[in-house]
């Protein structure tokens, strides 16, 4: 639905020389209209030129774009790169106004969700790598020109930083010049950094401002540098945060205490307690046996989001887990890499059982479950009525298993994304599990696509055609490592070749 102000809003800004000629004319409480109208259109140059003459005190993009009375259509998944080149470019000519034309106080370019394929004509995205690229060489731009003003315009963005940006980002959230654009990170995501590149541009940034920090992949941190990380500032407005694989190993030089103790983890521990906000945890890829109990115990607020994915998790772990204040509020649960229902049958029964309430999605990858699994898996989930995701790639499972999986799975009332694994019938005999991406792609797809028809099948015939099913042999797609996968292709490469350099160093030392 369009109201008629829209559609006067799109006719006005689909000729740029009229809609620029008529800009003065226009009432500042239409500005919204007319950008939203010139997003649509996918008419740039208007955008630059309603940011350069922004009247209002506030410009925020996630509200600007999403539905409202004139126009229902949700246009926050088009990180359209002409449209957020204009943004930034408009802020920038927004700055060097003079004085007493400039009425804007706060620019928030969050709220952008980046997608797999763009709905804009032009077809190009600008993911949050390249938006913060732009911005921050914007900033670094406006901090070398002269203005007489003295008041900055605050940008709130998400920060997405890796080695090929990480010097022009630190210049831009240093201190800022006078009427340049003083950017206040909201969420900052790190990737093929050193640790002291992370812990340099976490002080820039400003802990105390952060809602969301994700450190991933490339980036090699241990339990000291984590340890680092969160005394920094005590993230006190911290949401979510995400922790690269073995972060949580002792560091090198490091000797285990006499008694047992951790002192590094209880430390990590007490810094976690003091995040009031903290609801989000990723620890995925960390070794935490019987260590759950130390790092989640002392939490003051209840965790929403849990992925404890291939932590190799014992029993005591398990039962924290199912027992724990934790447990009743999960929405998000990850418990990939571990055999489930056949080490700890009752107690993941019990933990799905206190989490039902609240569960919405559940991802139980290469859990070792097998055809005998499946009655024990069915009633476990049974209880979980508002489950509406549920992932459990790399199992081997049959057809037949899966069958009564799916007849099972059609009994949960919300359920609406099943991702499933390639039947075992569909490997050659005796293929091993877990299976490497060579392995897994190794597949009779005929078989494959008979079954997943008959799966189907199983779904209609209940009046489920409401789910969505699929099999992502490499993971679902990620929008953050597509837009920057040359730059960490070239950091593997790069740390290979120190590795093997390492290597041929100790070979010649011991000749």
């Amino acid at each position: 639905m369009q109201s008629l102000r829209f559609i006067s809003a799109e006719a006005l800004v689909s000729h740029p020389p009229g809609a620029q000629q008529s800009l003065d004319a226009v009432a500042h409480n239409l500005y919204p209209l007319l950008f939203k109208a010139s997003y649509l259109l996918e008419q740039s140059a208007v955008i630059r030129l309603l940011l350069e003459r922004w009247p209002l005190e506030e410009f925020r993009l996630g509200p600007l774009l999403g539905p409202s009375a004139d126009h229902a259509g949700d246009l926050r998944d088009r990180a359209c790169r002409a449209c957020l080149e204009a943004c930034v470019r408009g802020l920038a000519d927004h700055v060097l106004q003079g004085e007493g034309r400039r009425r804007l106080r706060v620019a928030d370019l969050t709220g952008i969700r980046d997608v797999q394929v763009q709905r804009c004509p032009c077809g190009r995205a600008l993911g949050r790598w390249g938006r913060t690229e732009l911005l921050a060489r914007t900033c670094c731009e406006l901090q070398k020109q002269p203005c007489a003003t003295r008041r900055p315009i605050e940008v709130l963005a998400d920060v997405f930083v890796t080695a090929g940006n990480f010097e022009v980002v630190a210049r831009a959230l240093g201190p800022s010049g006078p009427g340049s654009l003083r950017v206040r990170c909201l969420s900052l995501r790190a990737d093929s950094l050193d640790p002291g590149q992370l812990l340099h541009v976490l002080r820039l940034a400003g802990p105390r401002e952060l809602r969301r920090l994700e450190v991933v992949h490339n980036v090699r941190l241990h339990a000291g540098h984590v340890q680092q990380l969160l005394a920094q500032g005590g993230f006190p407005r911290l949401v979510s945060l995400t922790l690269p694989a073995k972060a949580f190993d002792a560091p090198p030089a490091s000797t285990p205490a006499s008694d047992g103790e951790e002192p590094l983890l209880a430390s990590i521990a007490w810094a976690l307690s003091r995040m009031t906000q903290l609801t989000e945890l990723h620890m995925a890829f960390s070794t935490l046996t019987g260590k759950l109990q130390t790092l989640l115990g002392p939490l003051r607020t209840p965790l929403r989001v849990l992925d404890v994915g291939n932590c190799a998790l014992n029993h005591e772990d398990m039962t924290f887990l199912a027992n724990c204040i934790h447990a009743a509020h999960l929405e998000v649960l990850d418990l990939s890499g571990h055999c489930l229902v056949d080490l700890f049958p009752a107690t993941f029964h019990r933990l799905l059982g206190q989490a039902a309430p609240t569960l919405r999605a559940l991802t139980l990858e290469e859990c070792g479950l097998e055809d005998r699994h499946v009655g024990a898996l069915s009633l476990a989930l049974g209880t979980c009525r508002r489950l509406r995701e549920l992932r459990f790639l790399g199992n081997p499972l049959s057809g037949r298993a899966l069958r009564r999986l799916f007849a099972a799975l059609c009994e949960l009332p919300r359920l609406r994304c099943v991702e499933f694994p390639v039947p075992r019938d569909c490997y050659p005999e005796g293929s091993a599990y877990p299976q490497d991406e060579l392995a897994m792609s190794k597949f009779d797809q005929q078989k494959y696509d008979a079954i997943a028809a008959d799966l189907r099948a199983v779904l209609l015939r209940a009046g489920r055609d409401d789910i969505q099913v699929s099999t992502p042999l490499f993971g679902s797609f990620d929008p953050d490592i597509q837009e920057t996968s040359n730059e960490l292709g070239a950091f593997l490469l790069q740390a290979f070749k120190t590795a093997l350099e390492n290597f041929s160093r100790v070979l010649k030392q011991m000749e």
